[in-house]
């Protein structure tokens, strides 16, 4: 994956927000909305692709644009650097390769003390049985 090129290829485009904000909400168009097609990237390779198509399937749509949106902040360019942060995180996180998993056995020593802990367990508990004549 080419983070430079995978820069250049984002589409952000400014909206109208809704919420606090004033009379600059009526103004500027603070609500950033960043548009990716994934299916066109010239930054991913084949296999990148079919992942994230695959991680992100909720996210995309039938074009395979990933489109995500952030109004958090009232001032556009906060909103923009938000927007990429989340982009970049998601992409990342999306990824990544899970840790294979491999099966262990318990030792024998460790076996062993749990099996001598759960006797010791038994006979204190044993010994506090009243004694039947």
């Amino acid at each position: 994956m080419d983070h430079k090129l995978i820069l250049t290829e984002l589409k952000l485009k400014g909206i109208r927000s809704s919420g606090a904000g004033g009379q600059n909400v009526n103004k500027v168009a603070t609500k950033i909305e960043l548009t990716f097609n994934i299916g066109n990237s010239l930054a991913l390779s084949d296999s990148e692709k079919e992942l994230l198509l695959k991680k992100l399937q909720h996210r995309i749509s039938k074009d395979t644009f990933l489109i995500l949106q952030c109004d958090e902040s009232r001032s556009q360019l906060k909103n923009k650097k938000i927007i990429i942060a989340r982009f970049l995180e998601l992409i990342f996180e999306a990824l990544k390769k899970p840790k294979i998993r491999r099966s262990t056995k318990p030792t024998k020593s460790s076996i062993q003390k749990r099996l001598d802990t759960k006797k010791l367990q038994s006979d204190k508990k044993a010994h506090r049985k009243k004694f039947r004549f």
